[in-house]
């Protein structure tokens, strides 16, 4: 073997670096996607043993899917260190070294773990060992086997040796595929018509095809200049009669194979040992992938060509060698030489911004070919993540008038209707998707008729019908009827357990849920979701276990940190306030935009009494959301509870003029005005706003009444009094005021009593007015926070809490005393101007 000088590695290196480096500035595309950003298999906390049980997108290997790439670089690094490994292990007159063929069975384990045909080197092995290290050719191994048969001689002992190798190789081999063929539960992957149609068709279109393909991809080898990244579905129209032309293509790549094939085994000599094992690399690794043994789940794939290109390379530069030894050609050979490299590194430089992005990507492939409903759908693809759903549409309708009975097509359609709010075109879509599915056979798994896939069609029809109120229990039949059709479909069950929530169903959505775990324990959502479930059977303690059980599996589950401190926060008990202000502090690290865990680490604040941090807390929620109604109000109650009334005025006006029938608003800002600015004229119309938005208010009537006493317009107090003592017959505080009111009125008539000072009242009702202020919003916190929690389901953020105003938290025994003993303070005082109003 011919050694490598540094100088040619590093000039090798160079042209390589030169022609790929624009390829760093490309992103993730295509199955990168699935294979590298999705792929739980490469997520920290998943197990190493994953690695070896699932395929390379991450998928069981068990599971009735496609036979998959597994870096086809990666596997042809080590196809290339196990054949040079293997070609150590002859020794001195022809001994056995068998370290280097440990290394080789161990090596070729390794290739084929990263891409199946990695098992192929054995094959080229075993050529190498034959004809190139014994150097037999095949008329010098046809006449020993007949020789031996006719009883004239023995098998020679560097011939038994050359055996005992073969044999070691072959067993490995044989363990190789029992242990891949145990991996996979002896099923061969099964795929869809879309896949491969050749696959599915009938003779002799499914043979003359895929002999056609042979040279398809010899073409592209020789002359690549139109590549597509997907070869799927339409792209080589099925060769269905013996007349079509294209069968001339097939006749000639086989004769020119067989010719070079007879050359390699007949004749000894260099050239023919490099011609040899030239195809060796060309033909064995592309076996797996060549569709003559066994179907796969593409029509051409460049990626199986990387090991066949270092064979059809080895042709190459023999035939260039053989051209350039001749005086008359060898400058012609050099040019020849210096272009095919220019050109290739040019091509080669164009390609890789093909690959920039998903949108480039696929729309270098339909400049290639348009008769790919796939490539279409791809492109609509990436329109649609860039959120341009109009021209996404427009590609999605093409790729249905590719191929009609694509159903990926038509639900791509339906949904981008979805997505545009057209909820009647995307139904049509997602009718038309259905209708195309095959019937189910009894008995029959439906997963090997069908893409797995191609069942979302029910999950996306009911998720769009499902918003209709009337239509929940159909529904219900479509989640139901997809999992009759797939019993392990996990997303119907987590799907069917979301609607049985909507319809108030909770214990048959515990079942779907736990059906769902069933399949998958390790879902982390499936957990959330049961969690949401125990809150609708009001049992927060089951709740809780299961929301810790998702954040086992995911500690940055957003939803799960949220919703869990929420729950944690109402249950009441200290000592899960820290843990819970520490879920909160997680999620806004996850979340930082979103001013809902600020809020609630507001309210946490408050609960522990640490106004300043509440305050903080607060303030950023507001800056994030400058209309955040909870926040605003909470902020404003904070100020007016810390004796800074004036700072809360300018809360409240953001408040108001964001939400102008805020009521406990309007109320505290009037409370304010009254009692600390003295404002009397702005504390009536906060009042009477009130009773502009809810006549029946009495809480905002009674204040109203106080109003009109401040101005001394007693006789309009009575009045007002008496009125608000209709909607309140049983407020007994309501009684005492009509008949200060009322006696005050007599007195002045009467003129035998001095006037009582307009603040007294005003005070002493502010100050009563304000408790009963503190006793509904601690109602009104109970009300929010009960219902906060409340029907979240996967992926989706209920915001009642922005609807609903949060109040003050919950009061300490100690508390609960220092507010009793205030209120019979004034209670007291309020009996002393009773008194002197009734002249006693």
């Amino acid at each position: 073997m011919a050694d490598v000088s540094l100088k040619e590695a590093a000039l090798i290196l160079g042209v390589v670096a030169a022609c790929y480096w624009n390829s760093l500035f490309c992103g993730f595309v295509f199955d990168d996607v699935s294979a590298i950003l999705d792929n739980k298999d490469l997520h920290p906390s998943t197990p190493l043993k994953n690695l070896f049980q699932n395929d390379f997108w991450g998928t069981p290997m068990s599971e009735v899917t496609g036979v998959v790439g597994r870096a086809e670089l990666l596997s042809s690094i080590f196809f290339l260190a196990a054949f040079l490994s293997y070609t150590k292990s002859k020794g001195p007159d022809n001994t056995i070294v068998w370290t280097p063929i440990a290394v080789t069975v161990f090596l070729v384990a390794v290739a084929t773990l990263c891409k199946e045909q990695g098992i192929t080197v054995v094959g080229i092995c075993c050529v190498y060992e034959v004809f190139i290290a014994q150097g037999y050719t095949l008329p010098v191994l046809l006449d020993t086997a007949v020789q031996i048969l006719q009883g004239k001689g023995s098998v020679p002992f560097s011939m038994l040796q050359t055996l005992l190798k073969l044999i070691v190789l072959m067993f490995s081999t044989l363990l190789l595929v029992v242990v891949r063929v145990q991996v996979i539960q002896s099923q061969l992957p099964v795929f869809t018509r879309f896949d491969n149609p050749a696959a599915v068709s009938p003779s002799p279109a499914r043979q003359l095809t895929f002999n056609y393909l042979l040279p398809v991809n010899a073409w592209l080898l020789l002359n690549p200049s139109e590549l597509c990244c997907d070869w799927t579905m339409g792209t080589i129209p099925l060769v269905e009669s013996l007349l079509d032309v294209r069968n001339v293509a097939t006749l000639t790549f086989f004769c020119f194979l067989g010719s070079l094939i007879v050359f390699g085994l007949r004749y000894p000599g260099d050239s023919s040992k490099t011609v040899l094992m030239a195809l060796c690399l060309i033909v064995l690794p592309f076996i797996p992938a060549s569709n003559l043994f066994f179907p796969v789940g593409f029509v051409v794939a460049e990626r199986v060509l990387y090991v066949p290109s270092m064979g059809f390379c080895i042709l190459v530069a023999h035939g260039w060698k053989k051209l350039s030894n001749k005086s008359v050609l060898r400058k012609i050979s050099w040019v020849c030489l210096a272009v095919v490299l220019f050109t290739h590194a040019l091509k080669t430089l164009h390609r890789n911004w093909d690959w920039e992005s998903e949108y480039t990507l696929f729309m270098s492939a339909l400049k290639v070919n348009k008769n790919n409903a796939k490539l279409w759908n791809n492109v609509g693809h990436a329109l649609e993540n860039e959120k341009n759903f109009e021209r996404a549409l427009q590609f999605f309708i093409q790729a249905t008038q590719v191929q009609p009975d694509d159903i990926g097509a038509h639900m791509n359609v339906g949904r981008t209707y979805k997505n545009l709010n057209k909820t009647k075109e995307a139904e049509e879509s997602y009718m038309t998707a259905k209708s195309l599915m095959p019937q189910i056979i009894p008995g029959k798994k439906y997963a090997a008729r069908v893409a797995p896939n191609h069942l979302n069609v029910y999950i996306n029809l009911a998720n769009l019908i499902r918003a209709n109120e009337s239509r929940l229990e159909e529904a219900d039949q479509l989640y139901r009827q997809a999992i009759s059709m797939r019993p392990d479909f996990k997303q119907a069950y987590i799907s069917r357990g979301e609607l049985l929530l909507k319809m108030n169903k909770p214990l048959k959505a515990k079942e779907a849920y736990l059906r769902a775990l069933e399949l998958d324990r390790t879902n982390a959502d499936l957990w959330y979701n049961l969690a949401i479930v125990y809150i609708e059977l009001k049992d927060p303690t089951e709740a809780l276990k299961n929301f810790n059980r998702a954040l086992e599996l995911n500690p940055t589950h957003k939803l799960a940190l949220f919703n869990s401190a929420l729950l944690m926060q109402e249950s009441g008990n200290a000592r899960l306030r820290p843990e819970a202000k520490q879920r909160l502090l997680n999620y806004v690290k996850e979340e930082p935009q979103d001013a809902n865990g600020y809020f609630n680490l507001g309210m946490l604040a408050m609960d522990d009494k640490k106004d300043m941090e509440a305050e903080a807390w607060m303030k950023k929620a507001i800056r994030l959301q400058p209309n955040f109604r909870s926040a605003l109000f909470n902020l404003a109650l904070l100020y007016s509870q810390t004796a800074k009334e004036l700072m809360a005025l300018p809360i409240l006006e953001d408040l108001l003029r964001y939400y102008p029938d805020h009521t406990k608003g309007l109320i505290l800002k009037g409370d304010i005005l009254m009692n600390q600015k003295k404002d009397i004229s702005g504390a009536k119309m906060c009042f009477e706003k009130i009773l502009e938005l809810d006549p029946n208010n009495v809480q905002g009537k009674h204040n109203l009444c106080v109003v009109y006493f401040e101005e001394r317009d007693l006789k309009k107090a009575e009045k007002c009094l008496v009125e608000t003592l209709a909607l309140a017959p049983h407020e007994e505080y309501i009684q005492r005021h009509l008949n200060i009111v009322r006696s005050k009125i007599a007195s002045l008539s009467a003129a035998e009593q001095s006037s009582l000072p307009a603040d007294g009242i005003a005070a002493v009702e502010e100050k009563k007015k304000t408790f009963e202020n503190l006793k509904e919003v601690k109602n009104e916190k109970k009300t929010t926070q009960t219902t906060v929690n409340k029907g979240h389901l996967k992926n989706k953020k209920r915001t009642e809490k922005n609807n609903m105003d949060k109040e003050t938290p919950k009061k300490s025994t100690k508390e609960i005393k220092d507010i009793e003993k205030k209120r019979v303070a004034a209670l007291k005082r309020l009996e002393e101007i009773e008194r002197i109003l009734n002249g006693e």
